[in-house]
């Protein structure tokens, strides 16, 4: 019973590993970053997987390391490192999921946290208010009413723009 828990979720995790990805990137927009948080979240996902109560659930359980995982590296790391004189900035990368619509995702960027986490993972990871109330261990009216003030200030910010 224990090896198949693991056995299903390291087959969720390689099922899984570009949305997780991606999820990561969102948060700490830089390549190798993300894969390291995509790294750690695994680690723990697989350190800990048989304490997983519902196998059902593996999904927002995933989903919720990832997230405090990546918030936890862009706490960690929010001191700016600085260059030495002549040093060359390093190539600045763009993540082909997100260049297609990058004036949205700019300013989903510049929104607060808790609505730019249920915008990523509502309408970039699709997932449904329930699992985002899963994810953030909220409840899903706080969900809706993060996702309903992050929708307007993104429509004000529209409307602003083009006026």
């Amino acid at each position: 019973m224990t090896k198949d828990i693991y056995d299903r979720t390291v087959a969720y995790i390689v099922e899984n590993q570009d949305k997780f990805y991606r999820l990561a990137y969102s948060y700490v927009r830089d390549k190798d970053s993300a894969l390291d948080v995509v790294q750690n979240s695994v680690i723990k996902a697989l350190e800990n997987c048989y304490n997983l109560k519902n196998e059902k659930a593996i999904s927002t359980w995933m989903y919720r390391i990832v997230v405090n995982e990546a918030l936890q590296y862009i706490r960690k790391n929010k001191r700016e490192i600085s260059m030495e004189p002549g040093e060359m900035p390093e190539k600045i990368y763009h993540e082909e999921a997100y260049d297609k619509d990058r004036e949205i995702y700019e300013r989903v960027q510049a929104l607060g946290e808790p609505g730019r986490t249920v915008i990523f993972l509502h309408f970039y990871e699709d997932m449904t208010l329930q699992q985002i109330a899963q994810i953030t261990k909220t409840n899903v009216n706080t969900v809706k009413s993060r996702l309903y003030a992050a929708l307007k200030k993104l429509q004000k910010g529209w409307k602003e723009e083009t006026a």
